[in-house]
């Protein structure tokens, strides 16, 4: 009893403070431990440099205030649209660019503050950078007092372009040494490979992105995620579905063990003579002590001589206890027809081909009225 009304009062305290409850998804402890170490070698280099090019000017800052808010995003969420090289680069510039016109043609700082940053949003629409920064470097160029109204156009290109030019730059650097990806890239559509006016397999069933455009459209929402970038999330999401139903099947209950291989050294022609005499379509290539290296498919060596290694390919591999459902994916990308089932010393405790998975799944379909 005690416990359950410690659950309520629990319950009750957390619906009470849920605005100030973070709600970025994917956001954990280490990333932003990772985003506080890059904001602060992108601001103090950026000051640094700046220092180093324009000396200690007593007219114009060294760093701008919205650079603080661009790390933020660059750092913290460097998947985001706004984040991205051009919307950082593009949009303070411009921005800052639109505050001073707007400082020197509307005598009233109350309309001049309301058109800048209005103008600010407008401008940066149309050149598809839109970056929140970019209003504060607006209302920067606006009241940011004498100096820097002194300064007229040259403020948006030195300090904000520039300020602007190596945080983005430096922002590379630091994510490519902490191997994140930046800028950020969607993955490229599913495509058919097979030369055909047919749709992808994968995109077949389920919903397609003019799905995601429509229900975009009836929520009137906008959303800081690419639609590329949600219709992965969306498939991902169904793949997590299918494996919390049926994650108890695992590679191991559906793989081949009886696998047929061929040396790294051994000749193609044994290779094409295994592939053809076993009605198989990949064959894992194996090294000295046995541990798998690659695989060979008669595209490889339809009309190839040599040894066997001088034609591999890169395997997919999997685990034994790794949810067959998983293999999806892999299995439908229309290049890979087998995955390896591996150890941690990569030798080979089996292979589950598209057949072997398409009998896994008829297993779960109920059979027809």
């Amino acid at each position: 009893m005690i416990k359950n009304k410690f659950v309520a009062h629990w319950l009750a305290q957390k619906r009470r403070f849920r605005l100030f409850v973070p709600i970025l998804a994917g956001a954990r402890l280490g990333e932003r431990m990772v985003a506080c170490v890059g904001a602060l070698l992108g601001i103090a280099l950026t000051a640094l440099i700046c220092r180093y090019v324009l000396g200690q000017s007593p007219s114009l800052p060294l760093v701008v205030a919205p650079l603080g808010a661009s790390a933020v995003l660059l750092f913290a969420v460097p998947s985001s649209p706004l984040a991205q090289p051009w919307p950082i680069i593009g949009g303070n510039t411009i921005s800052a660019l639109i505050g001073v016109i707007v400082a020197r043609t509307v005598p009233d700082q109350i309309l001049a503050i309301g058109f800048g940053v209005s103008l600010a949003i407008a401008a940066m629409s149309f050149a598809r950078c839109l970056h929140p920064p970019g209003g504060a470097a607006a209302l920067t160029a606006i009241i940011g007092g004498p100096a820097i109204t002194g300064s007229g156009f040259v403020f948006p290109f030195v300090p904000v372009g520039l300020n602007s030019v190596l945080l983005v730059g430096l922002g590379l650097l630091f994510h490519r040494l902490a191997r994140r990806a930046y800028p950020h890239a969607p993955s490229p559509a599913p495509a058919n490979l097979h030369q055909t006016s047919d749709v992808p397999p994968e995109l077949r069933v389920g919903f397609r992105m003019a799905d995601i455009d429509k229900a975009l459209e009836a929520l009137h929402e906008t959303y800081d995620i690419s639609a590329d970038d949600l219709e992965k999330l969306l498939r991902q999401v169904e793949l997590q579905a299918m494996l919390r139903s049926h994650g108890s099947v695992r590679c191991g209950d559906v793989m081949s063990r009886d696998v047929v291989t061929i040396g790294l050294r051994d000749d193609v022609r044994l290779a094409r003579s295994r592939l053809l005499n076993h009605n198989v379509r990949t064959l894992p290539v194996v090294g000295e002590q046995g541990q798998l290296v690659g695989t060979i498919g008669l595209r490889e060596i339809v009309d190839a001589t040599g040894d066997v290694g001088a034609r591999l390919s890169p395997a997919a591999t999997a685990s034994i206890g790794m949810p067959a459902f998983a293999l999806i994916p892999t299995l439908t990308d229309g290049k890979t027809h087998a995955v390896i089932i591996i150890d941690r010393h990569r030798m080979i405790q089996g292979l589950v081909t598209q057949t072997d998975l398409l009998g896994a799944i008829a297993k779960l379909v109920p059979p027809a009225a």
